[in-house]
């Protein structure tokens, strides 16, 4: 018996270090963050040098290209931290007295949740600065982005109506639990 509670244990910590392999990849992201940087000033520089001789329509794109970005950098911040803090190991936030109060309290279906309505908000942006051109997009490729877009904002809403079914069991199940043991 005590031989297989070691073999146990050395397996239940190998396992749990494995967490740690996670961690190159939010690294990754981070690299993948500076990428993104990298493209939101080539974005402001383009849209700095033609601000005066473009037109309204072409200021409100590149408007929409830098939010565009932004809010994908934003998606990436969401899924470094929160992932990192939900699979590898929590952040003393004492350390950081700049803290934002979210980071350290999205569990994993929040983080599905922020992940979603982020693309949603990404996908917006895309049919909108197709419709601000819609002069040089073709029907085609219109109604993909609207169809594409259409596809997240379902695939939100249900995702959030299981989550809140699923919530909603799991709150009957434990006033069950705890009315059976009164």
């Amino acid at each position: 018996m005590s031989h297989r509670t070691t073999v146990e244990r050395l397996l239940e910590r190998l396992l749990f270090s494995s967490r740690w392999l996670l961690a190159p990849f939010y690294v990754a992201l981070v690299v993948a963050l500076l990428g993104l940087m990298v493209k939101a000033l080539q974005e402001l520089g383009h849209f700095v040098t033609h601000a005066f001789t473009a037109s309204e329509s072409e200021v409100i794109l590149g408007i929409l290209s830098l939010v565009d970005l932004t809010l994908t950098g934003s998606l990436v911040i969401i899924v470094i931290f929160s992932g990192y803090e939900n699979f590898v190991s929590k952040i003393d936030e004492n350390d950081h007295p700049d803290w934002p109060e979210w980071m350290g309290k999205i569990d994993f279906t929040g983080l599905k949740l922020k992940l979603l309505s982020s693309i949603v908000a990404i996908s917006a942006i895309q049919v909108l600065k197709a419709f601000m051109n819609v002069q040089n997009v073709s029907d085609r490729d219109l109604t993909w982005l609207v169809v594409i877009h259409l596809v997240f904002v379902g695939s939100g809403v249900i995702l959030a109506l299981t989550d809140r079914i699923s919530e909603s069991g799991h709150d009957a199940a434990k006033g069950k639990h705890s009315a059976g043991g009164l």
